[in-house]
């Protein structure tokens, strides 16, 4: 079995500290929201799981048909000796990056989940020998030290996870990601696509109501960090499309007037009927508005590929 190294940069008590202070925030903000990293405890992840493989949701497929029509060619543009995954999870999609890559000395995925990365790190560590594991217990968007590891060195930030930050939260984070690469290291990022509202809106609306439950589990989480009564069959499932920002929000929808109490904070707060509460941004992007964000944090286009039907995009961009 080749090496793992577990890392953790993250204090034992961080969670639950930006867990309160953005319960705090986003139930005291007009108009109220809650971040969507919350959805993704156990039940969430496994919600999450199932919606990737719904008909109505189309990036995860998208995204790995890409990956193995073209893995080769990102490993020749790179000759990577390093990958380094932000948001890792299960590693799934990067191992047809990893195989490609003949030349790869260290995986590095770097996630909050503690469990998630021993299993997926331990996995990878024993099918491949002679590849290093060293794994970060880490959050990516705040001032992420990585180990010393051979270059040249490819960054992956895949699953279009880069939507779900605000324009100056993304112009913050490619600015970060900027500042771990030297000449010659690139960053692999996956985008979804501008596309038919309708397609956009059942992708995160199904049929099934999968992406309702995962909605509404923040709910429960909260309930269970933080003592909070949340009804979650008091609230419905909103996912729309806003055509000047190009995003997708998802919402959760107060059924009726109610006051939720939340006793960890302190905390009571008041929904009026039909009050809506954002719990995610979406954005799908064009490749013009990609290749300026990418410049505006000094990282040059240099490649960008597409599902067969373009409804996805995989850019590789180098450090200038």
């Amino acid at each position: 079995m080749s090496p793992f190294l577990l890392t953790r940069t993250l204090p034992e008590d961080a969670t639950d500290a930006a867990l309160r202070a953005d319960v705090l925030k986003g139930l005291t903000s007009t108009p109220k929201t809650l971040p969507p990293k919350w959805f993704y405890d156990a039940q969430g992840s496994e919600l999450f799981e199932k919606i990737t493989e719904l008909p109505e949701y189309y990036p995860t497929r998208a995204e790995r048909e890409i990956l193995v029509g073209r893995a080769g060619e990102i490993a020749a543009a790179t000759g990577a000796r390093t990958l380094v995954e932000l948001g890792s999870g299960s590693s799934e999609k990067t191992r047809y990056v990893i195989d490609a890559l003949t030349g790869l000395h260290t995986y590095v995925p770097v996630d909050v989940s503690e469990s998630a990365l021993t299993q997926a790190g331990q996995a990878l560590a024993g099918e491949r020998p002679g590849l290093d594991v060293h794994a970060l217990i880490a959050d990516f968007t705040g001032g992420l030290v990585l180990p010393q590891t051979p270059g040249p060195r490819l960054v992956a930030f895949l699953g279009g996870t880069i939507g779900n930050l605000l324009p100056a939260e993304r112009a913050a984070f490619l600015a970060s990601v900027r500042a771990l690469l030297s000449p010659g290291d690139a960053l692999l990022l996956g985008t979804d696509l501008v596309k038919d509202e309708r397609v956009l809106v059942e992708a995160y609306d199904d049929a099934a109501g999968v992406t309702a439950a995962f909605n509404k589990n923040v709910l429960t989480v909260i309930n269970r960090e933080l003592g909070a009564d949340f009804d979650p069959g008091a609230f419905e499932h909103v996912a729309l499309w806003d055509a000047d920002h190009e995003w997708i929000e998802m919402r959760l929808r107060s059924r009726t007037a109610q006051t939720v109490k939340v006793p960890a904070l302190d905390l009571a707060v008041h929904f009026a009927a039909g009050e809506e509460m954002r719990t995610e941004v979406s954005a799908k992007f064009r490749r013009d508005g990609v290749r300026a964000e990418l410049a505006a944090a000094g990282l040059e286009l240099a490649h960008w590929w597409t599902d067969g039907a373009d409804r996805f995009a995989l850019s590789l961009s180098v450090a200038r």
